[in-house]
């Protein structure tokens, strides 16, 4: 997610599951051959398995940029057909590409070429008057023509004119069904399945009908239902870290970044909704909200400090 899964964010998942497939934050072609490349595309041997989403539609400078990724150590990199917000609709990627299905081909050939690391195309099932059977089974067979056999799809179509991005995540409908019969009748492909998963009691009943499914918001939100994700779906014998666990290995992660010059805020503003739906989860939330501005390596023990007090109390 842009602005959201950066890597202090998939170092903090990752205390919580071992084995889910963790996603950078879209990053533009243009970014990764021109920008800070470690500052953008580095992180932390724990992260794997990690995939690099890129965003462009130019092939050369995406098989470049493919070609930086898979130096990094990436073991995937996705290209995102699917984001809406104005700032990827000018730069003509992102959702819009579903109009360009050929394109889309190009740019998958190419970067296949250029890597030997799995190639995936993240999209969704149409945007604005395509008929969503026509758009997306277009899409994902001139794709898969290209090399392209994962595709990630958020179930509901983009309207690229009247919807804002927040807009486009929750008022078009779902349709599983159409991504369901796009599994059914190309199996020689993988189908994960994006949208509207709250839980992961629903990734598990959706998980039938699928070849995986991808929890996006909800992880980032409430993400301490990452926990569970190994014991349900990788056959791991029992939960993961406690919340306070997290807590305490978080802390020593944001000492050790505060070392490299890095504000505690920019890791601990991943982790409001650690306590989502347990007691405490105001508290815990307001704490380092009202805390956020002070540059203190210890923010974290005295976060989960003031909330053992305050269970104390109760």
């Amino acid at each position: 997610m842009m602005d959201g899964t950066d890597r202090h964010c998939r170092y903090f998942h990752r205390l919580m599951t071992r084995h889910a497939l963790l996603y950078t934050e879209m990053i533009t072609a243009e970014a990764a051959i021109h920008g800070q490349r470690d500052y953008l595309l580095g992180f932390d041997e724990t992260e794997h398995p990690v995939a690099l989403q890129l965003g462009g539609s130019d092939p050369e400078k995406l098989a470049e940029a493919a070609r930086i990724g898979a130096g990094f150590g990436y073991d995937e990199i996705n290209l995102n057909v699917g984001c809406p917000s104005d700032r990827v609709q000018s730069g003509a990627f992102g959702a819009c590409l579903m109009k360009t299905p050929d394109l889309v081909a190009d740019c998958v050939a190419a970067m296949n070429a250029a890597v030997d690391i799995p190639v995936t195309v993240k999209c969704r099932i149409g945007v604005d008057d395509q008929d969503p059977e026509e758009s997306l089974f277009t899409l994902v067979d001139k794709v898969s023509a290209a090399g392209c056999k994962i595709f990630i799809v958020h179930a509901r179509k983009a309207w690229l004119q009247g919807l804002s991005p927040k807009e486009n995540r929750t008022v078009p409908p779902l349709d599983y069904d159409l991504v369901r019969r796009l599994n059914a009748a190309r199996p020689e492909l993988c189908v994960v399945l994006n949208g509207g998963v709250e839980t992961v009691n629903d990734a598990a009943m959706l998980a039938a009908d699928f070849d995986g499914v991808m929890l996006g918001r909800a992880a980032y939100g409430a993400p301490y239902l990452l926990a569970s994700v190994d014991e349900m779906f990788f056959g791991d014998s029992g939960p993961g870290p406690a919340r306070e666990e997290v807590v305490r290995l978080m802390s020593a992660y944001v000492k050790r970044e505060f070392e490299k010059g890095v504000r505690p805020h920019s890791v601990t503003r991943h982790m409001l909704g650690l306590y989502h739906g347990a007691p405490g989860a105001r508290a815990w939330r307001r704490f380092l909200s009202e805390h956020a501005s002070a540059a203190r390596a210890d923010i974290l023990d005295r976060a989960l400090a003031a909330l053992q007090a305050r269970e104390a109390a109760a």
